[in-house]
């Protein structure tokens, strides 16, 4: 056996009680790569190169014995000692046995680089059942298999078969990906945007080690300043967002999911894993506090923002903008517009006191346009920055020699300011170094700017609300419910409905209309039965009825109703209500999602559904703060009262997305809650219509 020379810094001894639990996975004293080849081109060799820089203790695995890259190999694993790393770079088949023989040399962790498991058909599936067995058995902690491995170059431990990161720059961010494709992809676009990486870590298929592990690993990492996440799927939602909880109450994530188009099948067959709602995957990730991007490109930018600048938790954050040429300011200014990201005017004082720095000919209540540099730009700068609606700055100005010291002038403000900017390479590298060292963050232009700018907003802004915390269900309902039973178990909730009765015949009926109608109402006569969702595709709700004529037309219709959309007259019954009073109408739902759990949704019904918009997503139960976050997302048109509707009563819409959110937490088999629509009148909402679906007693209910 060789091992490597021992470096400076390296521990002397093996990671103990005292270490993090994954230090024997990502900080290992000893590593043994079992299928290591000494020829070009095999996966085995280019592992071993990637370990080049490796300073503990290396043990080459090879059956055949001889030299890798110069270091004898043995020739089975059983032979090594005091390993606590292995990486298996061998076929899928081999896999369990080098598992069996890495537990006799007392390995406490591996890395399983090959394909062809569980996300290439039943055969591997049970394979993987096989591995994931003799793994937990012999007490081996399992990152993979399908994966490309992990790099922590600020250890130089670099277990991947991509050799070139052995020379990949140490630095402080965190990247946490599905796809080792991904984590190789991102590591190398943060390399070039001048940042270094604390740890890059592929799960591939996550057996063993999976998101919310090495999400609790690097927030418990003081050297971990931010960390990028990227998924494809999630095969445990409440796990992760959990764990998405405890780090981002640490330091800032940044979160990138695939899925607006259909890539299901694709990453199905790429991870093995499930992949849910796109939506409701994002909305999870941001309620846990996460910054959601769109792009690896957008991630990228976010986090060299957010490695450097973090604010407190705040509703509200205001931006000063700052720029040395007026056209990359609109730029910017147009972007962070599209974000939702306004740039509050300065005060007067503000104002005042930029136009004695500034000549009059600029822009100067923010966005602030210099003209172009000059010796008073940083007095502007501090000036933006002491602004009382200015929590943030973001700063643009060309690389022009002998007009501006961004050190200078920026260092002042570190820790509230970003800085973007143009010019040769060399000489934006030598700017980054030195910027780097005063804590001030440098975007290579005026879009990675505007993307780092709402990307620190939005950090702040997601921790600003507390959510409330999980409950477990109690009862279940037993079946899907009928309007009327719908609302009644909505009522006990605390949500309004209209004053109804239930009619199982026509005298019934013109008894409950006469009721309804006495003091010169009219009433909404309904067909009530589970079997028919979309009643007024099928004729059966009558709305304005106000004498017997009326409803025996109404009944007429409804009675004609075609069977197989509900039981034959002789059964129906109806439902006739008061009609309630006008106003925007909306849609509030939830759903049980088979990876996250209960839903909350929120969104446009009626005329109002022309102004567009995605519905608002929030997972079940909700908090006060939360519920009226979700209604404070509505379009502003809606909330101060659409084409002269009443302005909504946010506490008391929020109050019905709570009670929503109740029902399906508190039973355990409602799939789905669904009331369209919600109506905003004067004296606040009320239901028109309900239905709560669960499946039969004795029929599965979806996870």
């Amino acid at each position: 056996m060789t091992a490597a020379s021992t470096a400076a810094g390296t521990r002397a001894v093996r990671p103990g009680a005292g270490a993090a639990p994954l230090d024997a996975l990502f900080r290992p004293a000893s590593i043994a790569v079992v299928g290591a080849s000494a020829r070009a081109g095999k996966a085995g060799h280019a592992m071993v190169q990637a370990l080049r820089h490796y300073p503990g203790a290396l043990h080459l695995v090879n059956p055949r014995g001889g030299e890798v890259l110069g270091r004898p190999a043995i020739t089975t694993l059983r032979d090594a000692s005091d390993v606590d790393l292995a990486v298996l770079v061998v076929p899928p088949d081999a896999v369990p046995g080098a598992l069996q023989d890495a537990r006799e040399a007392g390995v406490r962790a591996a890395v399983v680089c090959a394909g062809g498991f569980a996300e290439s058909g039943p055969a591997g599936a049970a394979l993987q059942d096989r591995v994931v067995r003799v793994a937990q058995e012999a007490g081996i902690r399992l990152l993979g298999p399908n994966t490309s491995g992990f790099m922590n170059p600020v250890d130089r431990t670099t277990a991947n078969f991509m050799p070139a990161v052995a020379d990949l720059a140490p630095g402080s961010v965190g990247v946490v990906a599905q796809s080792g494709g991904v984590n190789l992809a991102l590591a190398f676009l943060l390399a070039r945007a001048g940042v270094g990486l604390r740890l890059g870590v592929g799960l591939g298929n996550a057996v063993d080690v999976d998101f919310p592990e090495v999400l609790d690993h690097l927030a418990q990492d003081d050297a971990t300043t931010a960390v990028g996440l990227h998924l494809e799927g999630v095969a445990d939602g409440p796990a992760l967002v959990a764990a998405l909880r405890r780090t981002t109450a640490r330091k800032p994530v940044v979160a990138f999911t695939v899925g607006r188009s259909d890539v299901s099948e694709f990453a199905q067959s790429h991870t093995g894993a499930m992949t849910g709602s796109y939506a409701v995957t994002r909305a999870a990730l941001q309620q846990a506090g996460a910054v959601v991007v769109d792009s690896l490109e957008e991630m990228v930018a976010a986090l060299v923002a957010l490695r450097a600048v973090r604010l407190p938790a705040a509703a509200h954050v205001g931006v000063g903008l700052l720029t040395g040429q007026a056209g990359p300011g609109l730029v910017v200014t147009d972007a962070l517009g599209a974000r939702g990201v306004a740039l509050p005017t300065l005060t007067a004082a503000t104002q005042e006191r930029i136009a004695e720095l500034l000549p009059p000919l600029t822009f100067q209540r923010n966005p602030v346009d210099s003209g172009r540099p000059s010796p008073t730009f940083g007095d502007v700068l501090r000036a933006v920055a002491d602004d009382p609606a200015v929590d943030l700055v973001g700063v643009y100005a060309l690389d022009e020699p002998g007009a501006l010291d961004p050190v200078a002038a920026l260092a002042p403000v570190a820790g509230r300011v970003l800085f973007a900017s143009g010019g040769p390479a060399d000489a934006l590298a030598a700017r980054r170094a030195a910027l780097d060292a005063v804590g001030v963050p440098l975007l290579a232009g005026p879009g990675d700017l505007a993307t780092a700018l709402a990307a620190v907003v939005s950090d702040a802004r997601v921790r600003a609300v507390a959510d409330a915390p999980p409950v477990p269900a109690s009862r279940t309902v037993g079946r899907t419910l009928d309007e009327h039973e719908a609302k009644t178990l909505l009522e006990h909730y605390g949500v309004r409905t209209p004053v109804r009765r239930v009619a199982v015949d026509r005298a019934q009926a013109r008894a409950a209309l006469a009721d309804l109608v006495r003091d010169g109402g009219r009433a909404v006569v309904k067909v009530l039965d589970t079997a028919v969702v979309h009643k007024s595709d099928v004729g059966g709700v009558h709305v304005g009825v106000h004498d017997a004529a009326g409803l025996e037309r109404a009944l007429d219709v409804i009675d004609a109703i075609a069977p197989a959309h509900a039981p034959a007259p002789a059964a129906r019954r109806y439902l006739l209500e008061e009609l309630a009073e006008p106003g925007a109408e909306l849609i509030v739902g939830a759903v049980r999602d088979r990876v996250f759990g209960p839903v909350v949704l929120l969104g446009l019904g009626g005329v109002a559904a022309e102004l567009g918009g995605e519905p608002v997503l929030r997972l079940a139960p909700l908090s006060v703060a939360r519920s009226e976050e979700m209604v404070r997302a509505l379009p502003a048109a809606v909330l101060d009262g659409f084409r002269g509707a009443p302005p909504v009563d946010v506490a008391a819409l929020a109050a019905v997305l709570r009670a929503v959110g109740q029902v399906v937490c508190d039973h355990a088999d409602v799939t789905e809650l669904d009331l369209n629509p919600v109506r905003m009148t004067a004296d606040g909402p009320v239901v028109l219509d309900a239905v709560v679906v669960a499946p039969p007693k004795g029929d599965t209910c979806p996870a």
